[in-house]
């Protein structure tokens, strides 16, 4: 007879006071805590470009950019989740005091090795069940492209922007990114996966 594992499910209160003392980051699951992977240069330039071209295009405006340090709370009827996105826009921020947000209209995700499953099927789906969001941005850095789901009146659509010269407008926060800007010094190809190799 197989005996089941047993695990105790931490709370919401125990999962934020750990994450302001703790030296990673941390994602939250209905209770099951994931440590998050580092990422690579090319990550970190792109996520970086973003948040930059960002801050620049909404300087003056009632929305304002957040970066990776910035948690997403996102509360379904079958669990409450917690997931850092690596650049946010929001337009009604929670108190100055608040280690998370709940109202993003623009969630950005770039995509790597480690993370492309979970940013493409859980965390995809998870942030497209926020009432506030309009436009969720998956960048990759396999190639130069970049998906959008755009809130419609009949739902989410897709776009998909791959030009050099492509502009990827923002009605939804007053702004727009270009693929030049996001993609600036990022070295474009695929990431090594890691080897099991000794």
């Amino acid at each position: 007879m197989g005996v089941a594992a047993d695990f105790d499910l931490v709370s919401i209160e125990d999962y934020l006071a750990g994450e302001l003392v703790s030296t990673i980051k941390h994602e939250y699951l209905g209770g099951v805590v994931h440590a998050m992977a580092g990422a690579s240069a090319s990550h970190n330039m792109a996520v970086g470009n973003i948040f930059a071209a960002l801050h620049s295009g909404l300087k003056g405006r009632l929305c304002r950019p957040f970066n990776s340090d910035m948690k997403m709370r996102i509360q379904t009827p079958f669990m409450t989740r917690f997931y850092y996105p690596d650049v946010s826009v929001v337009c009604r921020p929670n108190p100055p005091d608040s280690s998370y947000q709940d109202e993003p209209v623009v969630v950005v995700e770039v995509l790597s090795h480690t993370t492309r499953r979970a940013d493409e099927g859980e965390k995809k789906d998870a942030y497209l069940m926020i009432p506030s969001l309009r436009v969720l941005m998956l960048v990759d850095t396999d190639q130069r492209r970049v998906r959008i789901y755009r809130r419609g009146a009949q739902g989410f659509v897709t776009e998909q922007y791959t030009a050099v010269d492509a502009v990827i407008p923002l009605p939804e926060v007053e702004t727009e990114l270009a693929l030049v800007d996001i993609y600036e010094n990022v070295v474009i190809g695929p990431e090594e996966a890691p080897s099991d190799e000794v």
